[in-house]
């Protein structure tokens, strides 16, 4: 295999992210995975690329898969000493510290409770280990991480969501194009979205669904028809 994009099958060798990682360090992404010095597709699906160097394969699978630096929405189940419990629609329940949050101590503690939604990087993930969050970045600033309130949490196939944090998504500039929002996105299929009302955070995030089954090329097709998904 030597081109991107394409179609790859469980158990091919990806060699063009082998020549890739002689030069620079990749990312392996869903659906991918190292055997000694070869790179091998463990699911079925397109090749996709993210500069400067993450690589994943696009499955229509159900069910997240947790990898490594992966943007996640989770919800909080509950506390466990000094963890949280967080579902992040995986097989196993993701756990994050109270350490894990910008400024926080011993004393300054995030106050979580059932039900609050975050938006989280993946920090560790494998087989053998229950998913652990963050939700600071290497400076231990939060940005966009975080505890997020009001606005409206939906489900996407996860598909879409990583169709949607591709760079300069023409979608989301698109929508900003219509109105203001504030938007987080996982990609384990989940979605926030606030706007400065109800009726248009839910037309938002009905304009967002109606790119569900849109591929790259057709999610830039539709954009022009934005506007008109926001006024129904």
């Amino acid at each position: 295999m030597d081109s991107s994009n394409a179609i790859v099958m469980p158990g091919e060798r990806i060699t063009i992210i082998e020549e890739v990682a002689k030069e620079k360090r990749v990312i392996l992404g869903p659906g991918l995975r190292r055997l000694d010095d070869t790179v091998v597709a463990s699911k079925a699906g397109p090749l996709r690329h993210k500069e400067p160097g993450t690589y994943w394969i696009d499955n229509y699978q159900r069910r997240y898969v947790p990898a490594r630096g992966d943007l996640v929405l989770g919800i909080i189940k509950g506390k466990a000493g000094d963890q949280y419990r967080v579902d992040i629609g995986s097989a196993d329940i993701a756990s994050i510290s109270y350490l894990a949050f910008e400024a926080a101590t011993k004393k300054n503690r995030p106050d979580l409770n059932p039900g609050d939604i975050i938006y989280a990087r993946v920090l560790n993930a494998s087989a053998d280990i229950e998913p652990e969050l963050v939700c600071v970045n290497s400076n231990g600033k939060r940005g966009k991480l975080g505890l997020l309130a009001d606005g409206f949490f939906f489900k996407c196939t996860l598909n879409l969501g990583r169709l949607l944090l591709r760079e300069n998504c023409p979608a989301l500039a698109a929508l900003t194009r219509e109105l203001p929002y504030e938007i987080a996105i996982g990609v384990n299929g989940r979605i926030w979205v606030k706007a400065n009302s109800l009726r248009e955070t839910m037309a938002l995030s009905n304009a967002i669904l109606t790119m569900e089954q849109a591929g790259y090329t057709e999610i830039d097709k539709i954009c022009d028809s934005l506007g008109d998904v926001l006024q129904a």
